[in-house]
């Protein structure tokens, strides 16, 4: 199962799409832009796992696909 995370830069200006918790795969300007992304990416390599953190990088929901 293929592992995606949505989280913010330091700073919360941009959120990140990252695979397997590595490195950024892209930057977002916003938090629903990078969702958006990471749910597209999950649905196109299936099964996946997406994990949406805040700023204080605490789990707040998980998608399965």
């Amino acid at each position: 199962m293929y592992k995606y995370s949505v989280t913010p830069n330091k700073d919360v200006t941009a959120w990140y799409v990252k695979l397997e918790d590595v490195a950024p795969t892209n930057e977002y300007a916003t938090k629903d832009d990078a969702i958006e992304k990471a749910e597209q990416i999950a649905k196109e390599n299936k099964p996946s796992k997406v994990t949406i953190l805040d700023k204080y990088h605490q789990v707040v929901e998980e998608k399965i696909f």
